[in-house]
C-alpha cells in the first residue's frame, strides 16, 4: 500500500478551534512523509518487554517506511535557558525510515486522537516506553500510536549509551534495524540525527491527514516521548513547534535539564554531552500544552531535571512523581529479573500515574480543561540539591500514592551501589523492618483498610484514573505485615 506524499495534506495552513471557543495557530504548510507498507523479514521489530496482545484488544498494526525529504536546523542567537530559541532550516537530505502504528480495528471506536510518540535509543534499540506504560488507557480511549523511529542508531546503528548485558535481545543492541533483519528494512536511510525533528513533523503531517490509520479522521496529534526521546522533544518544542505548529499538545516524560542537541548531517545526537549540560526550560509563548511527569531519579540524580524546574503557567504543568524511578519494574517487564543491581529495582507506580496525565492532556487539548496542579518534591537547599526524605527514607512532596504513603517497602529513585548507568536509573525497593511494620500496621486488615482509603483518595485527586484504581489495590502487599503483631 502506497500514501502520495503532499504538501499540506488538506491540514496544514487551517485555524481549528477549540471547544472553549478559542481559536488555534493555522498549521503552515510543509512536506509530510509518504508511507509504503514493509513486509518480509521476521516482521516488525520494536524493544516491548511489556507485550499486548493487539488483536485481543481490538486494534490493528501496520509497520510503515516514511520517506521524504527532511530538513535539519540551525539556531540563531544559542539555545538560552528561557527556551525562546530562533531555529532556522538549514540543509536538506532524502529519508528513508520506519513507522509502527497501532489503531482502533472498528473505525467507530477511533477518538480522533493520534499519539506520536518519538522511539527511544538510548539502549541501542527503537523501544516504545510512552505505548508500554500508558496502553491500556490509549486502547480505552479508542486513541491511535504511532511509533517513529527518528534517531540515527535506531535505524542505522550506532554507539549505546544505556548498555545491558545478559538480558533478552540484547545481542542486537547498536546494530540498527538495517542490521538486525536487512530482509524487511534494508531500504531504510536515515541522514543523521540533525533531521530527526523535521522527519517526526513529516510523519505527524502524514498521519494528521489520515495516512497509515485507514484513513480515520483525526483531530488532534500529540507528541510523546520519555527519557532521551524527552530531551528531544524539548528540542523541539523551544525550537520546532514554533515553526511548524504541528502538535496539540506534548507528553514529556522524564526529560533532564538540558535539551537534545542539533546534530551535523550523519551525526548522532550527544545524549551524553546533554545529561549536565546548559539547563532550558518550556517557553511559554506557545499555544501547544505541556506536560511534563518526572520521576525521583529524573530530578536530582544524573538528568538534574531540577536545574530546569519551572513554575505551572497556563500551557505546563509539572508532576513529581513520588517512589519512582526513571526505569522500573514494570517498564522492564519480561526483562527485570535478568538485570541486576545489588538492591531490588523500584516498583512504582510510575504507569498509573502517566495513564492519568495522557487522560488529563487530552482533556486539556480538547476542552482547554487544564490538569490539576501537583505538589513539587521537596529539594533541600545548597550547593547540591537533593529530595527530602522521612526517617524511612520516603521522599517528601511530589504526587502521592498508597504503595508511598501507606508502605511495605520503601519505594525510591534512589540506587543501590552498582555504579552502572543502567542501575543509575532503576532506584531501589527496599521492604520494611517486621519492626517497622508492626509499628505502623496493628494487623494486616488495618494495613488493608489504611491502604484502601488511601487509593480511594489518590483517585479522587486525580492521580490515578478510576478505571486503574483496581490495579492500584492490587499493589497493596499485606503478606509483608506480621501476621501477629509483636508490639501488640
Amino acid at each position: 500500500m502506497l500514501f502520495a506524499a503532499a504538501i499540506c495534506l488538506g491540514a496544514c495552513g487551517v485555524s481549528t478551534t477549540t471547544p472553549t471557543g478559542s481559536t488555534l495557530p493555522a498549521i503552515p504548510a510543509g512536506p509530510a512523509a509518504t508511507f509504503s507498507e514493509l513486509s518480509g523479514g521476521n516482521g516488525p521489530f520494536i524493544a516491548e518487554p511489556v507485550p499486548v496482545d493487539l488483536g485481543k484488544v481490538g486494534y490493528l498494526q501496520h509497520e510503515y517506511a516514511a520517506s521524504g525529504t527532511a530538513t535539519s536546523y540551525q539556531v540563531i542567537g544559542g539555545m538560552s535557558e528561557n527556551g525562546r530559541w530562533n531555529f532556522t532550516r538549514s540543509g536538506n537530505a532524502a529519508y528513508r525510515t520506519r513507522v509502527l502504528v497501532r489503531y482502533p480495528a472498528n473505525p467507530a471506536r477511533f477518538s480522533g486522537t493520534v499519539i506520536v510518540e518519538w522511539l527511544n535509543v538510548s539502549g541501542g534499540v527503537d523501544a516504545d516506553p510512552e505505548w508500554d506504560n500508558m496502553h491500556e488507557e490509549i486502547v480505552r480511549h479508542g486513541d491511535a500510536w504511532v511509533g517513529v523511529s527518528a534517531q540515527l542508531i535506531g535505524v542505522m546503528g550506532g554507539p549505546v549509551v544505556v548498555s545491558v548485558s545478559g538480558i533478552p535481545g540484547g545481542e542486537v543492541a547498536g546494530k540498527g534495524l538495517r542490521t538486525i533483519d536487512p530482509a524487511r528494512y534494508s531500504s531504510l536511510n536515515l541522514p543523521g540525527d540533525g533531521f530527526s525533528f523535521d522527519i517526526f513533523t513529516q510523519v505527524a503531517r502524514a498521519v494528521r491527514a489520515g495516512n497509515g490509520i485507514g484513513g480515520r479522521t483525526v483531530t488532534h496529534v500529540i507528541a510523546a516521548g520519555e527519557s532521551q526521546s524527552a530531551f528531544a522533544l524539548v528540542t523541539y518544542y523551544d525550537g520546532v513547534q514554533p515553526l511548524t505548529k504541528e502538535f496539540d499538545g506534548f507528553l514529556v516524560h522524564s526529560r533532564g535539564a538540558a535539551p537534545l542537541p542539533l546534530a551535523a548531517p550523519g551525526q548522532y545526537a550527544g545524549i551524553a554531552s546533554a545529561i549536565g549540560g546548559s539547563p532550558a526550560i518550556f517557553r511559554t509563548d506557545l499555544s501547544a500544552p505541556v506536560l511534563n511527569i518526572q520521576s525521583e531519579s529524573d530530578v536530582t540524580g544524573i538528568l538534574d531535571s531540577y536545574a530546569a524546574n519551572q513554575p505551572d503557567n497556563p500551557r505546563f504543568r509539572l508532576w513529581d512523581m513520588a517512589g519512582t524511578s526513571h526505569v522500573d519494574a514494570h517498564l522492564l517487564g519480561y526483562t527485570a529479573s535478568d538485570i541486576h543491581c545489588g538492591v531490588p529495582i523500584n516498583a512504582g507506580p510510575t504507569n498509573l500515574i502517566a495513564k492519568a496525565a495522557l487522560a488529563d492532556l487530552e482533556e486539556w487539548v480538547t476542552t482547554g480543561r487544564a490538569p490539576p496542579h501537583a505538589p513539587r518534591f521537596d529539594i533541600s537547599s545548597g550547593p547540591a540539591p537533593s529530595i527530602v526524605r522521612d526517617g524511612d527514607g520516603i521522599a517528601l512532596g511530589g504526587i502521592r500514592t498508597p504503595p508511598v504513603d501507606v508502605p511495605v517497602a520503601v519505594l525510591s529513585g534512589v540506587p543501590g551501589h552498582d555504579p552502572s548507568l543502567i542501575c543509575l536509573l532503576l532506584g531501589s525497593t527496599t521492604p520494611l523492618s517486621t519492626q517497622r511494620l508492626a509499628a505502623l500496621y496493628p494487623s494486616r486488615a488495618a494495613y488493608l483498610a489504611q491502604y484502601g482509603a488511601d487509593a480511594t483518595t489518590t483517585v479522587k485527586d486525580g492521580w490515578v484514573l478510576p478505571a486503574d484504581k483496581a490495579a492500584l489495590l492490587d499493589m497493596a502487599d499485606p503478606s509483608a505485615i506480621p501476621a501477629t503483631n509483636p508490639q501488640g
